[in-house]
């Protein structure tokens, strides 16, 4: 049950002067840690919780034995009378003042079933941010802790690790960096950092809280966000609390956000441990995944498939046929020069028997023919040096290639323990939880 909704106290006339009051009682708090003055006649709004609630607040902040009022608001509405006090404690910084029961009874029992409610929420705020001290912010941790966090590693990674980290390309790819877009490589290497960014991103939420006091009321500082007080506004009945409520994950997958408070990042990540060690140890084991006993990579345009052992022969032969068929002139034979010194050779017998003239033509094309045939075994003798050195490119390429797989498998280990020190690490971080407890 959501408790931020009050309910209808019966005569909302007979309440006009208990909420204005409430209004005014919520914005002292807030502002110097101070209750006003309760006005005669205010409370007197019989079966309404609030009402004794309201008065048991100024005995308790005035240090006054308050067991009276407290004792009828708790027969009226117990969980909405703890949840009032616990917050309004909260608010005005005495929240070292609650009962051990109070928190117990207004917070109530979480679910991944089931929305937190605002108000579980405000007070998870509050206890976040030191409002009851170490035994609150406990007391909340083992309330959350009691609910199993699913672990959905995309989810936790994405929450704690929102822009991809550049991949690292491995130092033994340096030598052939194609490699480096091969699915299986690509997959290591874009692990590799992002267990280095998660590893990092845990070190900052553990490390980083100051200690969560809330001693005094400072405007501004103590509260960053309107949470405690919307909730207690919506107990006063000026307003309710309306919108989606998020699950516990939700909560989590908020809270851990690198803009997040780092008081509820630092609860946060540790009742998600188990589901962030989850993400942490899929990661490593995409590292530590054997290398690739071959890939397929393009080189000079032509696909091949490289292994330790060295390059495939079948795509090396197919790619040096394409080769071929790239670098080779098409339609060009010597058909054209033998067909002129063909009749060069009758222009110029015929003009031994007719005329001079025809012996001087048939010399002419001889000499024509003779170029178009010199011309064509040129261009055979370019197109063939252009396919050896393509040839010689792509075997230079494919056996560098073969050396950079075998550097990299070799880095394996190496890799993998790496990944292992990572790991470890990240385990002790999430061990250390929340500090500022």
């Amino acid at each position: 049950m959501d408790l931020t909704t009050s309910p209808d106290p019966g005569s909302k006339a007979d309440a006009t002067e208990l909420h204005r009051y409430a209004e005014a009682l919520l914005v002292s708090l807030s502002a110097d840690g101070n209750a006003p003055s309760l006005p005669p006649g205010v409370t007197d709004v019989p079966g309404y919780w609030l009402a004794p609630a309201v008065e048991a607040l100024g005995l308790i902040i005035s240090g006054q034995d308050a067991l009276e009022p407290l004792a009828l608001a708790a027969e009226l509405d117990e969980q909405r009378t703890s949840l009032f006090l616990c917050l309004s404690l909260a608010v005005c910084g005495l929240g070292d003042r609650i009962h051990a029961s109070w928190l117990g009874t207004a917070f109530g029992e979480l679910s991944n079933d089931r929305p937190v409610t605002s108000g579980q929420r405000a007070l998870w705020l509050a206890a976040a941010r030191g409002a009851y001290g170490p035994v609150g912010k406990i007391f909340v941790l083992r309330k959350l802790d009691a609910v199993v966090v699913p672990p959905e590693d995309e989810l936790w990674l994405k929450a704690l690790v929102p822009d991809e980290p550049t991949p690292v390309v491995p130092t033994s790819l340096d030598g052939f960096p194609e490699l480096a877009a091969v699915p299986e490589i690509a997959t290591s290497a874009q692990a590799v950092a992002r267990l280095r960014r998660l590893r990092e991103r845990c070190s900052e939420i553990t490390s980083a809280p100051r200690p969560a006091e809330v001693s005094k009321v400072v405007s501004g500082t103590v509260w960053t966000d309107d949470e405690p007080l919307a909730v207690l506004r919506s107990l006063a009945g000026q307003e309710t609390t309306e919108g989606p409520l998020s699950s516990l994950s939700g909560h989590l997958l908020h809270d851990v956000r690198p803009v997040a408070d780092p008081h509820l990042a630092a609860l946060a990540l540790h009742v998600a441990a188990p589901a962030v060690k989850a993400a942490a140890e899929s990661l490593v084991e995409t590292i530590q995944a054997p290398p690739p006993g071959s890939v397929t990579v393009p080189i000079l345009g032509y696909p091949i498939t490289l292994s330790a052992d060295g390059p495939d022969q079948l795509s090396m032969t197919s790619a040096e046929q394409r080769i071929v068929t790239d670098c080779v002139t098409q339609g060009s034979t010597p058909w054209p020069g033998y067909l002129v010194g063909a009749v060069a050779a009758v222009v110029f017998v015929v003009g031994f028997v007719v005329s001079f003239l025809l012996t001087v033509a048939g010399a002419a094309l001889g000499g024509w023919s003779g170029y178009l045939v010199w011309r064509h075994r040129m261009r055979e003798q370019a197109d063939l040096r252009r396919v050896q050195a393509r040839v010689g490119e792509l075997s230079d390429a494919a056996e560098r290639g073969v050396r950079t797989l075998r550097e990299y498998g070799k880095e394996a280990a190496a890799r993998s323990e790496t990944a292992a020190e990572d790991l470890a690490e990240l385990c002790r971080v999430l061990r250390r939880g929340p500090r500022a407890a």
